[in-house]
Order: C-alpha cells, then sequence, then structure tokens
C-alpha cells in the first residue's frame, strides 16, 4: 500500500487489522454507539495506532512495511483488549472445597475459626516458592489473555510477611505478554500470628513491609472494611503508600458501609472497589474526587449477596470499571466476559455500558490513557471475536467467544492458543521511588 496524493501522505506501518464487521473502538460513550466502526481497519507501528477508520481508505491512507503483519478479521467484530482493574493472581491452594461447605450453609466465620478461608491460602503462598508462583501466575495470564484481557492490575496479599510479599510481587512481574500493575495488599488481612493485635500488624506494613515493597510495584492498596482494617488504619497504610511514591487504591464498602469510599476521596485514590454498601453521600463524594467506582460482580455472584448500585453511580456521573476480582476465595474467575454478563444481568448495565467499562473504565482506574480504546497514540492492544456483534458477549455467557488477541501489534492468542514465544509486552519496572508524598497523590 501506498500514498496516491503528496498533499496527504500516508502513514508508515508495520502492522495492519482489516475486514472487521464492527471495530469498536471506544472512542465514544456508549448512548453514542462507542465509537464504532462498520467495515473498520486500524494500522500501528512498534506497537502504537497510527492510523483507524474505513477499511475503503486504507490503502491511500497506510504505508504498510513490506515485512508488516497483515491481519483480516474476515468480518467478525474487534474490541480493545479488556482491562481487569482489580485481581489477585499470584497465589498458591486451592478452596473449592470451602465453597462446596458454604453453599451446604457453613458459614465463613466457621470456616475461619477452624484455620479455614484466608489463612489457607496465606499458608500455602508462604509454603510455595517464587518459581512455583510465577508459574501459576504465568499460567493464570494465559487464561486472562485467552478471554481478551490485556492489561491487568495484580495484587500482592497472600503474604502477609515482609519476605512473602514482595515474593508474591516478584512473581506477578515474571515475563509474559499480558501489560501489568502491580499493587502492595499487605493491609489485606491480619494474619494469624497478629491475631488481636491489629495495631502492631499495621506497624509492620508500615514501617517494614512498605519499604521493601514499594519498588516492586505501582500501587497501595487496603481493604478497608467491617472485620478488616478500620479508617484509621487505613489511613495510616495510605499515606505510608504515599510516601514511599506508590499511588493509591481501596477496598471499600463490601462488607458494610465502613468509610472506606470516604477515605479514597480524602487521600486522592485512584479508585474505590466493591462499594456494595455505598450510599448517597459516597458516590457524591468519589462524583466530586473523581474517584473511579470498580464493580465486582462476580464477587456478588460467588457470595450470594446483592450487587453493587452501578447504576447510581452512573447516573451520579462517576466512571465505572468492571474487573474480575479473580482471586481463591470469593471470586475463582479471571474471565472479563463472564463479569460483563453478570453486570448486565446483576447491576443492570446495558452491554455497551459493561464493555465500556471493562476497558475505557478499567484503563481509567488505572490511570493509563494508552489502553481501553483503539485510536491513534493508543497500544495497539485487541481482540477479535468469534462473533459479528458486540451483543453477543453478554448474552451468549459461558464460553469464550474471543479467537485472536494482539497486545502491541504482535499476536498473543491465534485461534485460542497462547503464543508463548512473544515477548513481554513491556517490562514490568522494579524501580526505587522518590520518596515523597507529593509522588502518591494529594494527602
Amino acid at each position: 500500500m501506498s500514498a496516491t496524493s503528496e498533499s496527504s501522505p500516508a502513514v508508515v506501518a508495520d502492522f495492519v487489522l482489516r475486514g472487521a464487521g464492527d471495530l469498536v473502538t471506544m472512542s465514544a460513550p456508549p448512548a453514542e454507539g462507542l465509537g464504532t466502526i462498520a467495515g473498520g481497519a486500524l494500522a500501528a507501528k512498534d506497537g502504537v495506532i497510527v492510523w483507524v477508520g474505513r477499511e475503503a481508505e486504507l490503502p491511500q491512507a497506510v504505508d504498510l512495511a513490506p515485512d508488516g503483519l497483515d491481519i483480516d478479521a474476515e468480518g467478525r467484530c474487534v474490541l480493545p483488549g479488556f482491562v481487569d482493574a482489580h485481581t489477585h493472581v499470584p497465589f498458591a491452594g486451592s478452596r473449592a472445597a470451602e465453597y462446596g461447605e458454604r453453599l451446604a450453609g457453613v458459614s465463613y466465620g466457621e470456616i475461619l475459626a477452624r484455620g479455614g478461608g484466608i489463612n489457607v491460602t496465606v499458608e500455602a503462598t508462604r509454603q510455595a516458592s517464587e518459581e512455583e508462583l510465577a508459574r501459576l501466575s504465568s499460567r493464570r495470564y494465559d487464561s486472562m489473555l485467552r478471554h481478551g484481557t490485556t492489561t491487568a492490575e495484580v495484587k500482592s496479599g497472600y503474604g502477609l510477611t515482609v519476605a512473602d510479599e514482595a515474593k508474591q510481587l516478584r512473581a506477578a512481574a515474571t515475563p509474559h505478554a499480558l501489560r501489568r500493575e502491580l499493587t502492595f495488599l499487605g493491609a489485606h488481612f491480619v494474619p494469624p500470628e497478629y491475631a488481636a493485635r491489629a495495631e502492631d500488624y499495621i506497624r509492620l506494613v508500615c514501617d517494614e513491609m512498605i519499604p521493601a515493597c514499594a519498588p516492586l510495584a505501582r500501587w497501595c492498596d487496603v481493604f478497608c472494611d467491617e472485620g478488616a482494617f478500620t479508617v484509621a488504619q487505613a489511613r495510616r497504610v495510605l499515606i505510608a503508600g504515599a510516601a514511599a511514591g506508590l499511588s493509591l487504591r481501596i477496598h471499600a464498602d463490601e462488607l458494610a458501609r465502613s468509610g472506606g469510599s470516604l477515605l479514597a476521596t480524602e487521600l486522592g485514590c485512584a479508585s474505590a472497589d466493591h462499594l456494595i454498601h455505598a450510599a448517597s453521600e459516597e458516590i457524591a463524594a468519589m462524583k466530586a474526587a473523581g474517584v473511579v467506582a470498580v464493580m465486582l460482580p462476580g464477587t456478588s455472584y460467588t457470595l450470594g449477596i446483592k450487587f453493587a448500585p452501578a447504576r447510581a453511580f452512573l447516573e451520579a456521573g462517576v466512571t465505572i470499571a468492571l474487573a474480575s476480582d479473580f482471586n481463591p476465595g470469593t471470586c475463582d474467575c479471571e474471565n472479563l466476559q463472564m463479569m460483563i454478563s453478570l453486570a448486565c444481568q446483576g447491576m443492570k448495565l446495558t452491554p455497551d455500558e459493561a464493555l465500556y467499562a471493562a476497558t475505557v473504565g478499567g484503563a481509567a482506574a488505572l490511570r493509563r490513557n494508552d489502553v481501553g480504546s483503539l485510536a491513534v497514540g493508543k497500544r495497539c492492544d485487541f481482540s477479535v471475536l468469534l462473533a459479528e456483534s458486540r451483543s453477543e458477549l453478554p448474552y451468549h455467557f459461558g464460553v469464550n467467544l474471543v479467537g485472536d488477541v494482539v497486545v502491541g501489534g504482535r499476536v498473543v492468542v491465534h485461534a485460542g492458543a497462547v503464543a508463548h514465544d512473544t515477548p513481554a509486552s513491556e517490562p514490568v519496572p522494579l524501580f526505587a521511588r522518590d520518596a515523597s508524598p507529593e509522588a502518591g497523590g494529594p494527602l
């Protein structure tokens, strides 16, 4: 392909996608059709999109290098890669037996009292080597890619010692094509050895864990809720994280109206996640502060509890994200396609609202402006569906409707199989940060 007019030179590309029945760019909100281009195409160079438009315009608009990659979507629907803004990937062990017990009526309190629940995951994760955690994480990243997720936030939180939290974060950074944002979650739960000594554990988190783990992560998170950490304890953790150069996010208002989402607005967190018990006061405060509301419908489904009030957040003008909360206890599912379907059924989102939340919303929750949509200057990350319409995703649930996945202009999944020879899409940064309060946002 080459230019036909000197006044409008063609852009140079090393990658072209053509043949999309619908190219869903996410350049417009749901009410405006998500920026869908019928018969769309795009081009990229060095992993970054350089042109988006109708395929009929492609020959005049783009000059594909002789050794460039030219992909034909064969009339199928093309979507931006999903951005999963809340996962707990690097863990060991299984709690499948506990799931059955809970369905049989055994309370989580009873399970926890006898050493089960999260204690099982903590013990298994502590016992696992870094290499084993990296292997498990890589396998889970493969599954996320196969289901269309190209960027994911990944938390620690099952080590709960200085060495084991750092081990989790290093394992989570194992080379892989999936783009990742790593989060330190040492304040996830008070481990058994600190039972009835939560203040001592918070001191450990702030004084020792954060200095050791901050170079391995971008984010600091805390579980601020009934039975976890108080607002005062969570504030100390987040301020310490910000002082170490980490940006902030929070688990809030899942189990009760705990004050966690209001703390998020006070400290300038990028997101508050769960929010099942958030009410009008919290919603208004999050809108004013620009905090993204991360919805986790898979957790409500697994636990058989009510869903977060996603519609109330949307109607108030709050940006919402849709994430998996992939974890061994309350949502053992890394498939965002399933979350889209659950959000439509349980939260009464429209299909387009759910898709927007799983792409643009997820990118907003991670404060990334390079992923989540298909536009010039964005990363060339997308999936090609085994369907002609995006509406199939929530409607035809329980199966994988993604056939092919591209990350950074490289095919990482073809016909449902992961290409393991694909280089990592971007290095997961492991670096020391400027330890200034400003680095983590306003306090």
